[in-house]
């Protein structure tokens, strides 16, 4: 049996012609360059122009990628053109826009210091980076660092020491130089209006008094000065409480202001707790010095000065003053006391010599009346 066979191989039919394979490869080869025209060309022709042409985007020599179809032509596009005309070879444009899509941007970024072109904020030393936690080692390293050194802590206890002792000697100051007279000047004005008192109701004879019992007042009108004179040269019992002390015990007892001869010491601080004699320094001679008692005022004035002594010249509160100019026997006043101020190094001497008794029925003495 004879077998059918066709007479040619035909792929398809355009009209009365046959379009057989050979043939099509043949018109692939003879019009492969019309595959080669730009594809805007073809988007910009008519259906009838485009007629029999091939259909699809141009071919690419480099790469077989979907490509960006340059911009359509116009007068707003004329800058582009210039600006990518002005590229350099690296890709770029003149005013420095990197080239190459958008992850060759984000690495220019990068390198720039961020995605925006801002500085990046710079981790402190041994920080870890950002969104990690910290690792046991790595937290306890930066405890210690946080952890004040033996030298800082040695420094900030010396400087609360001294800061302490400070505040301490700053007390201390106000209390001597403020809190003590203020406390003094009411225990001796208390004692004063008690003396007062009692001489006006008689409930205090003249005689001998115990340590630290008051039996007189001092005047010195010229230094505004109205003092108690109290038994004793005692600090806690007299010389603290802003009162006048008087040399009434041995070794150097001295006499009373009623007795017909003899020397009348005295004492009183010259700073704080009161100081009585704090400006005794002022008294010239002819100053009066009045002593008040029960019924007598005993007035005194002022002869001469020793500014400084040595604190053991207990030859002062003789009968008769070594050094005071009086050369026998009489009633005399010595007024002691430390200089320099706020010192006891030395003492300060002022003598004075009765020069009136007057009794107390016959009003005050013409020194006290203003």
């Amino acid at each position: 049996m004879t077998a059918l066979r066709p007479e040619r191989e035909t792929d398809a039919s355009y009209g009365d012609q046959s379009y057989e394979a050979s043939g099509a490869l043949a018109d692939w080869g003879a019009g492969g360059a019309a595959y080669q025209e730009p594809y805007g060309r073809q988007h910009g022709q008519p259906y009838e122009e485009r007629r029999g042409q091939p259909y699809g985007p141009p071919l690419d020599d480099e790469t077989m990628a979907l490509r960006i179809p340059d911009p359509p032509p116009g007068p707003e596009n004329g800058p582009i053109r210039a600006s990518a005309a002005s590229a350099g070879p690296s890709g770029s444009s003149v005013t420095g826009s990197p080239a190459g899509g958008r992850a060759a941007r984000r690495k220019a970024a990068k390198r720039r210091g961020g995605r925006h072109g801002g500085g990046r904020e710079t981790a402190p030393p041994g920080a870890p980076e950002s969104g990690r936690p910290l690792s046991r080692m790595e937290a306890r390293r930066q405890a210690r660092r946080r952890k004040p050194s033996p030298a800082v802590i040695a420094s900030r206890a010396i400087g609360e020491v001294f800061i302490t002792t400070g505040v301490l000697m700053l007390l201390f100051v106000t209390y001597q130089l403020w809190w003590t007279n203020v406390r003094a000047h009411a225990q001796a004005g208390s004692e004063t209006h008690q003396l007062q008192d009692d001489w006006a109701s008689g409930k205090r004879n003249p005689g001998v008094f115990a340590p630290g019992q008051g039996f007189a007042i001092l005047h010195i009108p010229k230094l505004d000065v109205v003092a108690p004179i109290a038994e004793g040269v005692s600090n806690a019992k007299v010389l603290d409480k802003g009162m006048v002390g008087h040399y009434g015990e041995p070794p150097l007892k001295t006499a009373m202001p009623g007795d017909k001869t003899g020397n009348f010491g005295l004492a009183a601080h010259r700073n704080t707790h009161g100081e009585p004699f704090r400006y005794i320094n002022k008294l010239t001679p002819g100053d009066p010095v009045v002593v008040e008692t029960q019924d007598t005022y005993f007035v005194y004035k002022v002869t001469s000065t020793l500014p400084v002594t040595p604190p053991d010249n207990t030859s002062v509160l003789n009968p008769v003053p070594k050094g005071s100019g009086f050369t026998g026997p009489g009633r005399y006043i010595t007024l002691t006391t430390c200089t320099p101020e706020f010192t006891s190094k030395y003492r300060l001497i002022v003598w004075g010599k009765m020069v009136e008794e007057r009794p107390r029925s016959k009003g005050k003495p013409d020194a006290l009346i203003e």
